[in-house]
C-alpha cells in the first residue's frame, strides 16, 4: 500500500494549497517552512496552522488512505489483489509489528495530534486585532475536535495509548510518557470533545468542525462506551436538524462529482493538486487505477442482491472484461472526499441505542429509514437480538467501503464469530516495532 511516513513536525505551514469545498478561510495560501517560534504569532499564521491540522488529518497515511483501509481490510467486504504480502496480514488477522501500514498510520495520527497541540498551546498568546474572539474560539475548538477524533481512532485501533497533550519541539519531546489505559484514553477523547463543543459555533459546515460535528462524534463515542441514552440523545440532535438528510437514491451523496451534500456531517476535501489516493487502489487498470483492493465475493453476493443491497449496488461496478471493483472513489483527478461522518451513521447509531434500551419500535423506525432510502422494504421483528443483527448487517452494506466494518465487529464482540478470529489479542493492532524500539515507556499490546 502507498505509505508516507510523517515526522512529528511542528512545521504547521505545510497546509493545503486549497480545499475546494471550503470557505474563504481555508483558501488562504499557506506559508511553508515556518520555524517554531513563528508558527502561530498572528491571525494569518493561526489560520495557516489550523489548515495544517486538517491537512494532517486528510493525509495519505490517515484518512486519505491508510486508516480507512484498516476498517475494510480487517473486515469481510474486500479482498487484496496486490503483490504486497504485508497487506494480506490484515485480511488473515495476523498483523506483525513491523507492518509498514501500521507504522504509517500510528505516525500520521500522532503528527495530527501534534499539530492540534500547537494550535491549542499557542493560540491563547496571539495578540492581533484581526483575530476576533469568535474566530479564535473557532480555531481552538477545531483543534480540540481533531485531537479528540485522533485519540478516538488510536483507542479503537490500539487500545490505551500515550496521551501527548503538549507540542513536540524536538526528537526527545514528550518522552517518558507511559501508556494510558483504554478508559483513560477515552476520557481524554470526551474531555476534548467537551472543550470543542463549548468553543465551536452552532453552524452547519461539512468540511470544518462545528458544534454539530462535535455532537456527531459524541454520539459515536457514546455508542462505543455502550452509553445508550447519550448515544441516542446526540444522534437525535443531528437527525432532527433540517440541514442533514438522507439523499435518494443511495449514490446521490457521492456520484456525479458532488461534494459536501446534505448527507455529509464531516468530510475532508481534496483538490487536483492534493488528491485522495484511495481512488487509485479501488479503480481497475481500465480506469487508470491498480485495483489492489477489490470487493470480496461474499460482499458482491450481498450488495448485488436486490433484497439486501437495494440500490447500493452502485457501490460496485464491472469492467467489460468482467472485473468487479469498488466505485465509491472514482474521480479523475482523484478529488474524492474522505467521508468521516454521514447522517446515515447517526440513524443506525440511534437504532442500535434504542434497541439496546428496549425501544424496538423506535429502533426499527430508524433502521427502516436507512433501508427505504436504499430502495428496500421495511424490516420487521419482535426480538431485540434480531433487530441488533439487522442493524449490524445494514451497517455492513451501508458503509461497506468506509472505515466501519472492522471497528463495528470489534466493539460489539462479534469479530470472533463473524470473522473466525480465535485469538482475542488480534482485536487490537500491534504497536509498531519502531516505536517500541525508540521509546522504552511504550509497551507492546498483549500477544505481539
Amino acid at each position: 500500500m502507498k505509505k508516507k511516513y510523517m515526522f512529528f513536525s511542528i512545521l504547521l505551514g505545510f497546509a493545503a494549497n486549497s480545499f475546494s469545498s471550503c470557505n474563504k478561510f481555508l483558501e488562504i495560501n499557506p506559508k511553508d517552512d515556518v520555524s517554531d517560534d513563528q508558527t502561530i504569532v498572528d491571525a494569518a499564521s493561526a489560520r495557516t496552522a489550523i489548515r495544517g491540522v486538517y491537512r494532517a488529518l486528510s493525509a495519505d497515511s490517515y484518512y486519505g488512505n491508510s486508516f480507512p483501509s484498516l476498517g475494510y481490510l480487517n473486515g469481510d467486504n474486500v479482498q487484496w489483489t496486490g503483490s504486497q504480502s504485508i497487506v494480506q496480514q490484515f485480511i488473515s488477522h495476523n498483523v506483525h509489528s513491523d507492518n509498514g501500514t501500521i507504522e504509517s498510520v500510528w505516525t500520521a495520527i500522532y503528527a495530527t495530534i501534534n499539530r492540534a497541540n500547537n494550535v491549542i498551546a499557542k493560540l491563547p498568546n496571539v495578540i492581533d486585532v484581526n483575530l476576533s474572539d469568535s474566530e479564535r474560539n473557532q480555531i481552538k475548538g477545531e483543534a480540540f475536535f481533531v485531537r479528540a477524533l485522533s485519540y478516538f481512532d488510536l483507542a479503537r485501533t490500539w487500545g490505551g495509548v500515550q496521551l501527548k497533550l503538549n507540542p513536540t519541539v524536538s526528537l526527545s519531546g514528550n518522552s517518558g510518557i507511559k501508556r494510558s489505559t483504554l478508559e483513560e484514553t477515552y476520557v481524554q477523547v470526551l474531555n476534548d470533545l467537551d472543550s470543542a463543543e463549548v468553543l465551536l459555533p452552532l453552524v452547519t459546515n461539512r468540511v470544518r468542525a462545528t458544534k454539530k460535528t462535535a455532537w456527531a462524534l459524541k454520539s459515536r463515542y457514546y455508542l462505543y462506551q455502550q452509553d445508550w441514552p447519550d448515544a441516542e440523545t446526540y444522534a437525535t440532535k443531528l437527525i432532527t436538524d433540517n440541514n442533514y438528510s438522507l439523499l435518494a437514491p443511495y449514490n446521490a451523496w457521492w456520484a456525479n462529482d458532488v461534494t459536501a451534500t446534505a448527507e455529509s456531517i464531516f468530510e475532508l476535501a481534496y483538490s487536483a493538486n492534493y488528491t485522495n489516493s484511495q481512488r487509485n487502489q479501488w479503480q481497475p487498470p481500465a480506469n487508470g487505477g491498480t485495483r489492489q483492493i477489490a470487493p470480496s465475493d461474499a460482499f458482491l453476493l450481498l450488495v448485488n442482491d436486490p433484497s439486501v443491497g437495494g440500490n447500493r449496488s452502485s457501490l460496485v461496478a464491472q469492467t467489460t472484461q468482467g472485473l468487479w471493483y469498488g466505485n465509491l472513489y472514482y474521480r479523475s483527478p482523484a478529488t474524492d472526499p474522505a467521508y468521516v461522518i454521514r447522517i446515515a451513521e447517526l440513524y443506525l447509531i440511534r437504532a442500535e441505542a434504542r434497541a439496546q434500551q428496549g425501544n424496538l419500535a423506535g429502533a426499527l423506525s430508524d433502521l427502516n429509514i436507512v433501508r427505504n432510502r436504499a430502495g428496500l422494504t421495511d424490516y420487521t421483528t419482535s426480538t431485540k437480538a434480531d433487530a441488533l443483527l439487522a442493524i449490524e448487517n445494514e451497517n455492513r452494506i451501508e458503509f461497506a467501503l468506509e472505515a466501519h466494518r472492522w471497528f463495528d465487529l470489534v466493539r460489539t464482540n462479534r469479530a470472533q464469530t463473524v470473522l473466525g478470529i480465535t485469538d482475542n489479542n488480534r482485536l487490537l493492532m500491534p504497536i509498531p516495532i519502531n516505536e517500541l524500539t525508540v521509546d522504552p515507556n511504550l509497551t507492546p499490546n498483549a500477544g505481539y
